[in-house]
């Protein structure tokens, strides 16, 4: 059993994860940084504790500072949420070492599934059809180009440790190749700490294909279906909705077997998600697994009607899965909107200010995931994520309307969000089609 967990994590995950906890009966432990000391979700934790300077590297990822919470309140599980220390494998086993259960995978599946070129070779061994490409990470320059020769251009080159659309360079020349080689490798010593990168074929026009699963500590594995998130910019995702028109009964059952074997054969347990890219023959390749909740798992949530959040606690405290595959129904349709705190005129640069007036749709088949408030001053620290609209229809047709009807009703008070833009995409024809693939913005919008 579980009795009281603590959230590591903030915004509107942290608000998304103590509602859970609640309505299971756990108390909650917040932590919070200098600058978030009136945030919604230290508000509605039962304890809150601060751990540290606005930055997250001084907070919300300060190690030491966050088990020292847990300690001291007595918390004997930590929900690391989405961002942060969520896919870290030392927190895990920090929290290990601690007696306190870390709601999310082992470390060593973390660790299979961090370094992106490893989980690439683990996915051709479990038999996952992978995008060309090299066996691991390249030496240097020269095995670059020797791998981008064999397998042709444009290239992509990603970081080994990278992950959530960061961390990537597309290469169309070989002219290009040696300068933008090294800029990958020092973006991606920057950005994780590991200069080591891969190159794969770039496929053009792809879709972005991915399967949610669940796994308990008993063997048991289940997917529950696809998203597609389609609907990006610079591999940020922006928009998702579940299922994907793109797929037909066969090939969904393909993606969703090779997602739920490659989880087995790491030996994965509780909440993630494998990534693929569809290719417009209908061909799909693995791409990534992600280690933990996503930011869209609410469109999964309102088509299964499964609380993911709950599930996550549930196989945390050893319990097994309450259903078994053929007993999870796909029923609807469900879209969501991130709404961000930016601009799309200027490249969607972040925004900050206060909250002056905050007014959130509703209605049937509407959800609203946030953690604003009237007078709530954005911070300018942290991820520009402020809300997530998520509906639900008996089809997309009625997701898609439901959706323009509900961000029209969105209104921050002068902030300047992304709710106008998610309206054009909405509203345009081949969104309504569902002619949508990873470059739909730079195609009907102008936006890389």
């Amino acid at each position: 059993m579980i009795s009281k967990v603590l959230v590591a994590c903030r915004g509107e995950t942290a608000v998304r994860v103590i509602r859970a906890c609640h309505e299971l009966g756990i108390p909650t432990v917040a932590i919070y940084s200098q600058a978030d000391g009136n945030a919604l979700h230290v508000r509605l934790a039962d304890q809150a504790v601060c751990v540290g300077p606005p930055p997250g590297r001084d907070s919300y990822l300060h190690m030491p500072n966050i088990i020292a919470a847990a300690m001291n309140t007595g918390a004997d599980a930590i929900h690391p949420g989405i961002g942060f220390l969520a896919e870290n494998p030392s927190f895990a086993e920090a929290c290990a070492a601690c007696s306190i259960k870390f709601i999310g995978p082992t470390p060593e599946a973390m660790e299979a599934m961090g370094d992106k070129a490893r989980a690439r070779s683990i996915a051709k061994s479990a038999g996952l059809p992978t995008i060309p490409g090299s066996d691991g990470a390249v030496s240097g320059e020269m095995d670059a180009i020797k791998v981008a020769r064999s397998i042709g251009y444009p290239v992509a080159i990603k970081a080994s440790a990278g992950g959530g659309g960061k961390g990537i360079r597309v290469v169309r020349t070989e002219e290009e190749l040696p300068s933008v080689f090294e800029m990958a490798r020092s973006e991606a010593n920057a950005a994780f700490g590991n200069p080591e990168v891969y190159i794969e074929k770039y496929l053009n026009g792809p879709r972005h294909i991915e399967i949610q699963v669940l796994a308990d500590e008993h063997g048991n594995v289940v997917h529950l279906g696809e998203r597609d998130c389609s609907v990006q910019s610079r591999h940020q995702k922006l928009l998702e909705e579940a299922p994907s028109v793109a797929l037909n009964d066969e090939l969904r059952r393909q993606i969703a077997t090779a997602a739920v074997d490659i989880a087995k054969a790491v030996g994965y347990v509780n909440a993630g998600t494998v990534e693929f890219l569809l290719d417009s023959d209908g061909s799909f390749y693995f791409m990534e697994m992600n280690t933990r909740l996503q930011v869209e798992h609410p469109v999964t949530e309102a088509i299964t009607g499964i609380d993911l959040v709950k599930q996550q606690i549930a196989i945390a405290a050893g319990e097994p899965l309450p259903f078994r595959q053929e007993e999870i129904a796909i029923r609807g349709h469900a879209i969501e909107c991130r709404v961000n705190a930016a601009d799309p005129d200027k490249g969607f640069a972040p925004q900050t200010g206060r909250v002056n007036g905050l007014l959130l749709p509703g209605g049937f088949g509407v959800r609203v995931d946030t953690h604003l408030y009237p007078g709530y001053e954005v911070p300018c620290y942290y991820d520009s994520l402020l809300a997530k609209v998520i509906v639900w229809g008996s089809n997309r047709q009625e997701a898609i309307a439901r959706m323009v009807r509900s961000l029209r009703e969105f209104d921050t008070g002068g902030l300047k969000t992304t709710v106008p833009f998610h309206t054009r995409v909405l509203s345009h024809p081949a969104f309504v089609s569902g002619d949508v693939c990873v470059d739909f913005l730079s195609k009907h919008f102008g936006i890389s």
